[in-house]
């Protein structure tokens, strides 16, 4: 199908019965690397730093590419069977589809194959390959048999797509505008993307697309707990509506908070928490077409917006930590999560949070490494003067001792140069869209800040 929903082709494959599969006797390693979705982001982020185009290929019938190094026989397929050999099996030279090898046999050729022709495999994802030559610059990302890449050149990303069809049966090569659900739109200044079309799937899937809308994902007054005497509800219901919101918080950070607070109530879920949750697809059914938006009018500089809620949750008083990540103007990864251990005070919240934003800023910064795009200090927003100090000076004392070691890793990242706690005022704090409830001017204008916009 394509983004709209059209059936474009039809496909007849003979699958194997992996499910009869045996570890050890029919397969060894299956695990075959794909990219993580925060990789597709910073592509898409680099494209419009370097103001290139992207394309995709699809490479048609992926998993029959490789020979197999297991002995593995399959039932002759029913209406055609050999009436020679009626009760005669097939030996696979190589793999077929939904053989539990097959990812892994696939990616293994791949890889050898670019690898071949002068691509560099990524440090920090495994699945993206690079090639430079002179002042041109291709790129491709790999996710299972799709294919996006891009280069400085035009004539260079051709040359590429040429290369792909003469070695596999290519198919849907053209400007990028699907991928794994994400609807991209390349403009003249910038890049879209959103799930709207998965955004109005979910919204009539549960019934809820003549409700009444909603401007805000969650009231402001709201606080959900485990409600133990509270009217309970059909679980596997409650655990599909958090699982297709989840997936759609790959595009739509202002949802996140809040289908992370219901989702820690999957395990026994009340009506209380079921009100909250259709909430969120209700303020879903009045926001449709909202998409991140990547402008072209920026640069690389990595930076990170970092803040915590100390003790609202009820249950556990567990902060919540959020973190939203740029890479120039695009919003290329964040987080909403309850932390592991209950902070005894608001510095120590803050602190934590900057603490979990730092490993997501190394790994950024590693995968721009990989691009050829260097960083100095980086560069972590928090609302905390307190915080910062600590990080700069971590003088033990009575608001400090009880903070885990762990946790002072930010301190060697400081003291490196790595990077630099910076004060921002609170009304300039963009990570309060995935901490807390807020009001609608609030809501609003938080999530017009993190990029969030329609465009016709």
């Amino acid at each position: 199908m394509n983004e709209n929903g059209v059936i474009v082709r039809n496909k007849a494959r003979l699958v194997a019965q992996g499910f009869k599969q045996i570890e050890g006797i029919d397969f060894d390693e299956t695990f075959a690397p794909v990219a993580r979705l925060e990789s597709i982001r910073i592509l898409l982020a680099v494209a419009c730093v370097w103001k290139f185009k992207l394309f995709q290929m699809d490479v048609k019938s992926a998993f029959l590419n490789e020979i197999l190094n297991e002995e593995v026989y399959v039932e002759q397929p029913k209406g055609f069977q050999d009436p020679k050999y009626p009760n005669h099996v097939y030996r696979l030279r190589k793999a077929l589809y939904d053989l539990k090898q097959a990812p892994r046999a696939w990616h293994k050729r791949l890889t050898s194959y670019l690898l071949k022709k002068g691509f560099m495999r990524g440090g920090a994802d495994r699945t993206l390959f690079i090639r430079r030559n002179d002042e041109v610059f291709l790129v491709a990302q790999i996710y299972v048999d799709d294919i996006v890449f891009g280069s400085t050149s035009s004539e260079c990303a051709l040359d590429f797509a040429k290369e792909m069809k003469s070695e596999f049966e290519m198919s849907m090569v053209g400007e990028l505008t699907y991928f794994l659900g994400f609807q991209v739109k390349q403009l003249k200044d910038g890049i879209f993307l959103s799930q709207s079309k998965y955004a109005r799937e979910l919204v009539k899937k549960f019934g809820l697309e003549s409700t009444k809308h909603f401007r805000t994902p969650m009231p402001t007054n709201l606080k959900l707990s485990k409600d133990e005497s509270g009217k309970g509800v059909e679980e596997t219901l409650y655990r599909s509506m958090i699982g297709s919101l989840l997936y759609l918080t790959t595009s739509r950070p202002d949802i996140a908070f809040s289908v992370e607070v219901c989702a820690r109530y999957q395990a026994c879920p009340k009506e209380s928490h079921l009100i909250a949750l259709k909430r969120i697809i209700r303020y879903i059914a009045g926001t449709l077409k909202l998409g991140l938006w990547y402008p072209f009018d920026t640069h690389s500089d990595v930076a990170c917006y970092t803040d915590a809620d100390w003790a609202r949750n009820v249950d556990d008083r567990k902060i919540t930590s959020g973190g939203c990540f740029y890479i120039g103007n695009c919003l290329v990864a964040w987080m909403s999560k309850k932390q592991n251990s209950v902070s005894l005070s608001t510095v120590e919240a803050e602190y934590i949070a900057a603490g979990s934003c730092c490993s997501q800023l190394l790994w950024i910064k590693q995968m721009l490494k990989d691009y050829g795009i260097d960083q100095g200090t980086m560069i972590v927003f928090c609302d905390n003067t307190s915080a910062i100090n600590i990080s700069k000076n971590p003088i033990l004392h009575s608001r400090t001792k009880l903070i885990d070691i762990r946790h002072h890793f930010i301190c060697d990242l400081v003291e490196d140069k790595v990077v630099s706690l910076e004060f921002v005022p609170t009304e300039g704090q963009i990570a309060d869209i995935l901490t807390k409830p807020l009001d609608v001017s609030r809501f609003e204008s938080l999530r017009k800040s993190i990029g969030l916009c329609t465009i016709n």
